[in-house]
């Protein structure tokens, strides 16, 4: 072989590039999609503009053998000798059918891989290690993320649709400025944080400070536009409250305002009953979504982002720490905090 005798009596190729081809390798070097081609490419043109084998060996972290292999491909087969010959490296374990039985038992079995790697054993007599596996759920679209809790019952369908249709509708009108939607909801801060996802280094497992304590509330009301009304306080709320709440940032309505809430015993309480005609008479009008459809309710986003996102490990130092930092994210959402509802 070539490669292995110029390895023993090591001689200089001589490339033939012209400065046409040397600006097809420059293309391929910075735009193919293709690692290993960037790379040898890249080679390539450096050897033609008069670098060494030894000053090559120290831009590419390869052996002497694989840069003479390399030079030894373009000049016998060009551009397409850079490219891997099909049929090259590691063939794969498992073919596409099998690919897609993993990927089935690996949804049936979302938590736990050694089934899986259990039933591939069983079934073909094939051995695989957990990474191969995680390699090749990957390649089935499929990745490792916290599941999210859901509501344990579904809404009637019938209902679900209409609500849904709605809602759409008032959105539209929203956006064309014939009226003005708001999002209501409400949500809870403790001293106990959920626990986020977070880069950490192999050697170490980051802590967050977690300790019992009594709940911050937050009562919003939210419009698309990144707008945000609130209520904070460390007192229960209460439908007397939300009523309150309404009165306060709605004392008067320039357009028809549309208030979308679901349906929590605090907003359908005795106050929030006894006062729905005396809005309606003056423009304000309550959206009540159908039973287990949080999906429905933007506001539902602002919290997630507020806890997951966007909150400080700093801030569950302390029940001050906490206040400020929830104070914060209301009063700066729309500007340092933001949300794209598109």
């Amino acid at each position: 072989m070539r490669a292995i005798a110029l390895l023993l009596n090591p001689m200089p190729l001589l490339l033939n590039v012209s400065g046409e081809t040397q600006g097809l390798l420059q293309r391929m070097y910075r735009q193919s999609r293709h690692h290993q081609v960037r790379q040898r490419a890249h080679c390539v043109l450096l050897y033609s503009q008069g670098m060494s084998i030894r000053e090559l060996l120290t831009v590419f972290p390869v052996q002497q053998k694989t840069i003479y292999n390399w030079l030894n491909a373009w000049e016998q087969g060009g551009c397409a000798g850079l490219y891997n010959r099909p049929g090259r490296g590691k063939k794969p374990k498992l073919n596409a059918e099998q690919k897609a039985q993993v990927r089935r038992w690996a949804a049936a079995s979302p938590r736990q891989l050694k089934g899986v790697i259990a039933k591939i054993k069983e079934t073909w007599d094939i051995d695989v290690s957990r990474e191969t596996l995680k390699r090749v759920l990957k390649a089935c679209r499929m990745s490792w993320r916290r599941m999210r809790r859901v509501p344990a019952k579904h809404p009637p369908s019938a209902d679900y649709a209409a609500k849904r249709y709605a809602l759409e509708w008032l959105k539209r009108l929203d956006a064309a400025g014939v009226i003005a939607l708001y999002y209501l909801d409400e949500t809870g801060f403790t001293l106990e944080p959920p626990i986020p996802y977070a880069w950490q280094t192999v050697d170490e497992t980051l802590g967050i400070p977690s300790q019992k304590s009594k709940r911050f509330n937050v009562l919003g009301f939210m419009h698309r536009q990144n707008g945000l009304e609130s209520y904070v306080s460390e007192q229960s709320v209460t439908s007397d409250v939300v009523a309150a709440c309404i009165e306060t940032f709605f004392p008067q309505v320039e357009k028809p305002t549309v208030i979308v809430m679901d349906q929590a015993s605090i907003h359908t309480g005795q106050q929030m009953r006894e006062r729905r005609d005396e809005w309606a008479a003056r423009g304000l009008h309550l959206f009540d979504l159908p039973t287990y459809s949080p999906e429905l309710n933007l506001i539902e986003i602002l919290w997630r982002f507020m806890k997951y996102e966007w909150i400080e490990i700093e801030a569950y130092e302390s029940w001050a720490s906490l206040k400020r930092h929830v104070e914060e994210m209301l009063v700066g959402f729309g500007d340092k905090f933001v949300i794209n509802f598109a």
